[in-house]
């Protein structure tokens, strides 16, 4: 990979998610090739929705990626670009279903349709956060078996953290009636079974489960305060964070 690749992936997550570009860079060097391909893709994918007030344009833009994904699928020429040249050669064609099912979820993104139920909810953090997690774990050497609890613990902190600035934006982020403190106890519920197998996994694969750091607090709050979660006060503050994953880069355990 041409170093120009990594440096523009590292570049495009740290201004467009602090959070995984400290985490990549909390985890063992050789593991950043594959996590900031895939956090870059994410962004790439997150974003496409936003950039347009063209539903059909923003469909295209998803479909872009989705046509870039079944070309790493392929095995044969890829399309070059920043990303999706790095990121062809930090995964494989296993992952790319979980990618797939990552870009097909954020197409409701684009309506911004409320969640029929807490049901359409799960799933929809699970294919986004849980794909990502999925596969960089795959491909830093571990077991996906817990992606789908981390993936349910960081995308429901991440959606509860963006709440306000959904409805700032005219969305309706929850399902109507949504109990959101029962929802912050089965974060933690699955929170809880990222803790106690991350000590089990090698200090590579533990690279895929870093963005969860520091996070457990946020699931706390809002499960004993359901008003911090419209009023904007959940997420932690950055020294905390930062220290938090400090201590489970170093330690193995989720802080």
């Amino acid at each position: 990979m041409a170093d120009f690749d990594l440096n523009a992936c590292a570049a495009l997550v740290e201004r467009g998610d602090p959070v995984r570009f400290r985490a990549a860079m909390a985890a063992p060097v050789p593991a950043r090739a594959v996590l900031f391909p895939l956090y870059a893709f994410n962004i790439e994918v997150a974003r496409a929705p936003w950039v347009t007030g063209e539903p059909m344009i923003a469909q295209m833009r998803l479909q872009w990626w989705r046509d870039a994904l079944a070309e790493i699928a392929a095995g044969g020429v890829v399309r070059r670009h920043e990303v999706v040249t790095p990121l062809a050669l930090a995964i494989r064609a296993e992952d790319v279903p979980a990618l797939d099912r990552l870009v097909a979820a954020r197409e409701r993104d684009i309506s911004g349709e409320r969640f029929a139920d807490e049901a359409e909810l799960w799933s929809y953090v699970e294919a986004t956060a849980g794909g990502l997690i999925e596969v960089a774990a795959r491909r830093l050497g571990g077991s996906a078996a817990m992606a789908p609890s981390a993936g349910r613990a960081l995308g429901l902190v991440n959606w509860l953290m963006a709440v306000p600035a959904l409805r700032a934006a005219g969305r309706q982020p929850l399902p109507e009636g949504a109990d959101i403190a029962a929802l912050a106890r089965e974060g933690l519920v699955a929170f809880d079974v990222v803790g106690r197998g991350l000590p089990g996994l090698t200090a590579s694969a533990r690279g895929a489960f870093l963005p969860l750091a520091g996070f457990r607090g946020v699931l706390r709050r809002a499960a004993r305060d359901v008003a911090a979660v419209e009023e904007d006060r959940l997420e932690p503050g950055p020294f905390a964070a930062r220290l938090r994953l400090a201590l489970t880069a170093a330690t193995g355990r989720l802080w």
